[in-house]
């Protein structure tokens, strides 16, 4: 008698949505960091290297100084339609495209000797820059679960205080004992490097879906807290530019110019400890620490503005500038995603904040050459005073949206 057999039954398979992080990517953050590192220390390293440059290219140093300016003027006229034109790609694809166009921009810098040629690579430069600017705040907060998202930007972000601690004393020592070229050639190498890390470690993202709601910037601004956010980077960012640019011709002016490297190191060391400060107390602390940050640069350029002829004052006053500084960009993405998050505005608002950030780097290379030019170093201190007065009213007002008191998921 045939042995019946019971029918397999298979039951259809569902597959499980994947699970929310639960606890930060390190590796993945800081390939993000260090990505943030290249395009700070790409901005800033002429900042250490002026004199030398400005020879070699047979230019006046306010002239080269606008090299900082033109990086700045490509990231500023890019950041908005590039962020629109891509915002379909995925995340992935979009960081190694800039990646690539930073090591391209450094080698032409590099191989450079006309002035115009440099200037054009530097443009090139601030455009990748607005690719990678516009998507990395927010890359690292999808990374994260919720209550770590303000810790990631702080790591993604402590690519910026490296770069001023490390990148730009270890480029104008390089400039020093080498050429400032080699300085230029070793961010193509550190950029290849980059983008082996990125390929093997970083998760993908998807871009925004085919079709899917823009939120057009008008909107966005009209978001609660948006506005004040974006007016505190553009002028507070105006600030520290007018004398981080032109730095290493201000320390000329003081007898300190061989020990330029000295200042920028003790600067971003300070700038370390701010960024490891605000990225433990962030997400509890944002109004607090913002206050902080205006004051305590306020203070270092009070300091610079009395008593620079004092060696032993002017690396106080470094020390206070670089701890006021250091955390600044982890605080405003925070408070710009934050804010912007109320309105589902948070992609037009980073957006306008990188456009803003870099107007006002650009502003600062052509206001710092002009006063350089007119007024001589001396201004640069009592210009940033001037300029920290409405930042710290800026701050002080938007109590209640911007840069409140009690953050999101911390209402006490």
């Amino acid at each position: 008698m045939p042995t019946l057999r019971r029918p397999r039954i298979t039951l259809p398979t569902t597959t499980a949505p994947a699970a929310p992080p639960t606890k930060l990517p390190l590796p993945a953050l800081l390939a993000l960091a260090t990505a943030v590192f290249v395009t700070s220390l790409t901005e800033t390293l002429p900042a250490g290297l002026l004199p030398a440059m400005s020879a070699d290219l047979g230019v006046s140093e306010s002239a080269a100084g606008q090299t900082v300016t033109v990086y700045a003027v490509g990231t500023a006229l890019t950041a908005i339609p590039l962020t629109a034109a891509t915002a379909g790609w995925r995340r992935k694809k979009l960081l190694l495209a800039a990646m690539s166009g930073f090591a391209a921009a450094n080698t032409v810098t590099a191989v450079s000797e006309n002035y115009t040629l440099t200037m054009a690579a530097r443009f090139v430069a601030g455009v990748a820059a607005g690719l990678a600017w516009a998507l990395l705040a927010g890359y690292a907060r999808r990374m994260a679960p919720a209550h770590l998202q303000g810790k990631a930007i702080a790591i993604a972000m402590a690519g910026i205080p490296v770069a001023l601690s490390l990148g730009v004393p270890a480029g104008t020592f390089l400039g020093k004992v080498l050429s400032w070229q080699v300085a230029f050639l070793v961010m193509t190498g550190l950029t290849v490097g980059l983008l082996a890390w990125i390929a093997a470690l970083v998760p993908d993202q998807p871009g925004q879906k085919p079709g899917g709601a823009k939120t057009p910037m008008p909107h966005a601004l009209r978001v609660p807290g948006v506005t004040p956010v974006l007016f505190v980077t553009l002028v507070f960012v105006l600030a520290h530019t007018v004398l981080y640019t032109y730095i290493a011709t201000f320390l000329d002016e003081l007898g300190m110019g061989g020990s330029t490297d000295l200042v920028l190191l003790v600067f971003g060391a300070a700038s370390l400890v701010s960024i490891w400060i605000v990225g433990a107390l962030i997400h509890r602390r944002l109004r607090a620490l913002t206050l902080t940050s205006v004051l305590l640069v306020g203070v270092g350029a009070a300091v610079l503005a009395a008593f620079s002829d004092s060696p032993a004052l002017v690396y106080v006053a470094v020390t206070l500038w670089g701890l006021g500084w250091g955390g600044a960009p982890t605080l405003l993405q925070t408070a710009a995603g934050d804010a912007a998050d109320k309105g589902d505005a948070a992609d037009a608002a980073q957006a306008m904040l990188v456009t803003l950030w870099n107007v006002a780097m650009a502003g600062g290379g052509v206001f710092g050459g002009i006063l350089l030019d007119l007024a001589g170093t001396s201004s640069f201190p009592w210009t940033i005073l001037l300029l920290l007065i409405p930042v710290l009213l800026a701050v002080a007002a938007a109590r209640r949206n911007g840069f409140p008191a009690r953050t999101p998921g911390n209402p006490a």
